[in-house]
């Protein structure tokens, strides 16, 4: 009676174990099936166990054996290398991209090729290669880029810094360009070949006035702007909100037809000259006590009748300002402070409308430039016995000057005369005179204001009827070339200010609104 069990249980376990050996035989069939089912060798390409050679192909295929070892593409039309191009060959170790009119490499388009010993991108129509282009591929030992254009511009900059890092070695290659390299072995060139670093100014912050100057100084360990604002009647002081990273305002001086707004800190007080061209000019002290601006002194009508611009300098310890009077009537002036008060201290001539003052250093001594509308720009010297100013020359061949200002370039001493009408221009002064350095045609400009920081030196050429010219100082040239061009309407004034570690540049708009740029360092490598 328990036999029939015993069948029926030996049945079943044998009918498992059937089963079983189904279950492999099946997956054996398929596995092999995968097998047959590989890539085959691609149309226009020649395989062997280990190998492939494509001749006439359009593209890449991505139908290679994955145990493909040697992959050569030789007289082919295809000009790009897309990315991923070799996905799917992990036992790849020589590739060979020869004589064919690659132009265009993707940055991924060798990625996942980490036993890749060889790679020659030989006789191409490559002009650069994509940054880190390479990366990820360690077992790299040789690199052939013979018989390309090669550019040794910043784009190519990584390469040189990857071949002194790398232990592949590179058969020796030379610069198609620019000029600086052209003809020179790739292999000789260091990272520090390479000048690649440029700025510009971005557009950060937009002011909702119209100002005619603008002018930053420091109090204590803080920063602050300050504009004019003629049709509002007032001095607008800006700070910086450490927080927010904005220049907000600070406070104001009511004022009537304001054309400038001087700041002047002496011994920690400000003061600020406030230059007006009807209700005569006042001089403010910033009370820290009662935390505003008053009005401490009025400025002669008699003499300040129409001012145009203020300069504030030192001389010998003593603090003075300048304010050029452009009415007919009125008389350029020199203020000095006597520890109480500023006191006219000299008048340097009447009736020559001057427009513009600039306060300079010529060969360490103290000097005025006056521009008028009605004479050429005359330079004063300082008298150190007499302490006062003495006419010493002209700048000739230069009527109609708007204004002057001047800056210095490895103690090169240069000026901007601006002119409203004809060619502002850029002078050096040469140990006896201005000397012409180059010509900028301006038309409606009213401004030509030098601003520098670091080794960055700008000149910036305000238009009413056109783009504002921002031009960098090219020192290999020894003049200035374009740079950029900002959209500000009717510019007046600029001024740079460093704060956080961020340099703005500020700049005032007669008929729109002040604008605000930031100074960015721009990477061409990257």
């Amino acid at each position: 009676m328990g036999y029939p069990c015993r069948t029926v249980r030996g049945w079943r376990r044998r009918k498992g174990w059937t089963s079983l050996v189904w279950v492999v035989v099946v997956s054996l069939v398929f596995a092999d099936g995968r097998r047959v089912r590989q890539p085959k060798c691609p149309p226009g390409c020649t395989c062997t166990k280990d190998n492939a050679l494509c001749e006439g192909v359009r593209s890449v295929p991505h139908t290679f054996p994955s145990d493909v070892v040697s992959l050569l593409f030789t007289a082919n039309s295809f000009d790009l290398i897309d990315e991923d191009a070799f996905q799917g060959l992990p036992h790849l170790e020589y590739l060979f991209i020869e004589n064919n009119k690659i132009a265009e490499i993707s940055p991924y388009a060798f990625r996942g090729l980490k036993a890749l010993i060889h790679l020659s991108l030989a006789y191409n129509n490559l002009e650069t290669l994509p940054k880190d282009v390479f990366k990820g591929m360690d077992a790299l030992t040789k690199v052939d880029l013979r018989g390309n254009n090669l550019i040794c511009d910043c784009k190519l900059k990584w390469l040189v810094e990857w071949m002194h890092h790398t232990n592949a070695t590179l058969d020796q290659i030379y610069c198609s360009g620019p000029p600086i390299h052209q003809g020179k072995r790739i292999n000789d060139l260091l990272p520090h070949s390479f000048d690649c670093i440029t700025a510009e100014f971005a557009s950060y912050q937009s002011l909702k006035f119209e100002s005619i100057s603008v002018d930053a100084f420091t109090l204590g360990k803080e920063q602050y702007v300050v504009f004019a604002q003629p049709f509002a009647g007032t001095c607008n002081f800006l700070e910086w909100d450490h927080v927010e990273m904005t220049f907000r305002t600070y406070d104001t001086i009511e004022s009537t037809s304001t054309v400038v707004c001087k700041p002047m800190v002496i011994d920690s007080h400000l003061f600020v000259i406030v230059a007006q061209l009807f209700g005569g000019s006042h001089i403010y002290k910033h009370d820290t006590s009662a935390s505003k601006f008053i009005k401490i002194q009025d400025i002669d009508i008699l003499k300040i009748r129409k001012p145009n611009d203020i300069e504030t300098f030192m001389i010998d310890g003593e603090s003075f300002f300048v304010i050029a009077d452009s009415s007919k009537a009125g008389s350029t002036t020199v203020y000095k402070w006597n520890g109480n008060g500023f006191y006219s201290h000299q008048s340097l001539h009447p009736w020559y409308r001057d427009t513009d003052v600039e306060y300079l250093e010529i060969s360490n001594k103290p000097h005025l430039i006056l521009s008028s509308s009605s004479q050429r720009p005359v330079v004063y010297q300082w008298n150190r016995s007499q302490k006062k100013f003495e006419r010493r020359t002209d700048i000739p061949d230069m009527e109609d000057v708007f204004s002057v200002k001047h800056f210095r370039i490895q103690g090169d001493l240069f000026i901007c005369l601006t002119r409203f009408i004809g060619d502002s221009k850029v002078m050096r002064w040469d140990g006896a005179m201005f000397k012409e350095v180059q010509t900028f045609p301006s038309r409606g400009s009213m401004v030509f204001q030098p601003v520098s920081t670091g080794n960055w030196q700008y000149a910036i050429l305000g238009s009413d009827y056109s783009l504002t010219q921002v031009y960098q100082w090219d020192t290999k040239r020894g003049q200035f070339v374009p740079s950029q061009e900002l959209n500000i309407q009717a510019p007046r004034a600029f001024s740079l200010v460093s704060i956080d570690g961020r340099v703005f540049l500020l700049a005032s708009s007669f008929k729109g609104k002040t604008q605000i740029y930031k100074h960015l360092m721009i990477d061409l490598s990257n």
